[in-house]
């Protein structure tokens, strides 16, 4: 018998080792070296989380923050918080894990390399082999669209998380900005009442008058004082809330607090204001996310009637010549009941989702007309005080030092038209404050405007919007 011919009757162990090789190398090249291809939704969602990504976390690290100051504008305030604030970091990497999460969703299982033999006195047969499980047709991209909504929902949950933080700044800075209001108020009313104390010891002096109005002066003093220091001291927790609402952390410097003040711009007389809640908030764009994703989810529960399939190949490497062996699997979807359960829940949850919807654009309509009216009392209530009862009760303060002067009016009525002037100007502070809440509240919460240059995506067309499942 020929040599050559003797060779492959007899086989070395190389070749055997060399197919090994091979099949592993395969498994690795399959395994690792392949890319799958993106669903329509997860490209959007990438080139979303690539946009927000550029101005929020560029390399996946903070960019420089604004240097504050003083004089700084409440936009660069704004801006210092939300980049700052941690609550808003965790909500934009919870979305940026839901979008990874469609390419898991979309993509196709890992191989597997599987190994047998079979062995009596001797290994008889040496089987290396690759296995592939492949899901029903549409599942995957049924899968993917689950995932899709699911990011949607989550981006809108850092859109929400980003506007409650910008909310929380404006809460904090409105409110210290209103108690220094009120001090100077009461500094200023300590001042008349020291003019009234003047004013009452010179009719003592002549007669006119008893100790008694001195004293009832130096009480109100005494009164004002106090009140003044309350005011002062509770400036230190409302500092607290100021440096959280920009992320600083007790060990850091106090921030500097600005000097001028900025209103929030909204006009309260546009039809299109509801309309605008309605469409915008992201709330309720959350909801329809939701809603979006039991639809998607329902899609795959209905996918659950589908096979699913295996595929593989493994050679007997001992075998002269080698043997090769197909191998092709199929899942048999027998069990209806448990089918039918999730189709009914995917249902369910859908229903729920739809109702939540509901529900919430009813919730939306109240706290829009609650919120409006707020504003509304709170600039009748401000146009009253300033407008008509202010200038009266310092005309009447103004009478009231001067009939003291001339004997016609006792020190009691005096002191009462110094308390009215005092009482009005502080209700002028409080409805000033209410007034900026619930305009914060309204344009922030409720309509879902960003403040500018906010890390966000443009409010128009909504995520999601192109895309809907």
């Amino acid at each position: 018998m020929p040599a050559a011919l003797s060779k492959i009757d007899a086989p070395a162990p190389a070749p055997a080792f060399g197919c090994i090789l091979l099949w592993v190398g395969l498994a690795t090249f399959v395994g690792g070296g392949c890319k799958g291809i993106p669903t329509l939704g997860e490209r959007h969602a990438r080139q979303d989380l690539a946009t927000v990504e550029t101005s929020y976390r560029p390399q996946r690290e903070r960019p420089p923050l604004p240097t504050l100051r003083a004089e700084s504008g409440l936009g660069e305030f704004l801006q210092f918080a939300l980049l700052n604030q941690p609550q808003v970091e965790a909500a934009y990497y919870d979305w940026a894990a839901s979008v990874q999460r469609i390419t898991v969703e979309r993509s196709l299982p890992d191989p597997r390399l599987t190994f047998s033999t079979d062995i009596a006195s001797m290994v008889m047969s040496l089987m290396p082999g690759l296995m592939m499980d492949l899901p029903g047709p549409g599942k995957r991209g049924a899968a993917a669209n689950v995932a899709t909504a699911e990011s949607e929902a989550k981006y809108f949950a850092f859109e929400s998380s980003a506007l409650r933080a910008a909310f929380g700044f404006k809460k904090a800075y409105y409110e210290l900005y209103f108690i220094d209001g009120k001090i100077r108020v009461n500094q200023e009313t300590l001042r008349l009442v020291g003019e009234v104390e003047t004013l009452a010891r010179a009719q003592n002096e002549v007669g006119k008058v008893t100790l008694q109005d001195v004293l009832r002066a130096q009480i109100e003093q005494e009164r004002l004082t106090s009140e003044i220091a309350n005011l002062e001291d509770s400036r230190n927790p409302l500092l607290a809330q100021f440096k959280g609402a920009l992320g600083l952390k007790a060990d850091d410097a106090a921030p500097p607090v600005p000097r001028s003040f900025e209103s929030t711009p909204l006009d309260l007389t546009s039809e299109k204001l509801l309309a605008t809640a309605l469409a915008r908030n992201p709330r309720l764009q959350a909801m329809e996310a939701e809603v979006r994703r039991a639809d998607a989810s329902l899609r795959l529960a209905y996918k659950a009637r589908v096979p699913d399939f295996s595929l593989g190949i493994d050679a007997d490497v001992k075998a002269s010549p080698i043997m090769v062996r197909p191998q092709v699997g199929i899942t048999l979807p027998i069990w209806r009941d448990k089918t039918a359960a999730q189709i009914a829940g995917a249902q369910a949850d859908k229903q729920a989702a739809e109702a939540r919807l509901s529900a919430e654009e009813i919730a939306l309509a109240v706290e829009f007309a609650e919120k409006s009216f707020l504003i509304r009392e709170a600039s009748r209530g401000l146009e009253l005080l300033t407008v008509r009862l202010l200038p009266k009760a310092r005309q009447s303060l103004d009478v009231a030092r001067s009939g003291y002067v001339s004997g016609k009016i006792d020190f009691l009525n005096l002191l009462d038209a110094e308390r009215t002037l005092l009482d009005f100007a502080l209700s002028e502070i409080d409805a000033h404050l209410q007034r900026e809440l619930a305009l914060a509240d309204l344009s922030l919460l409720v309509l879902g405007t960003p403040p500018a240059n906010a890390p966000l995506l443009p409010p128009n067309p909504a995520p999601g919007a192109e895309r809907k499942l």
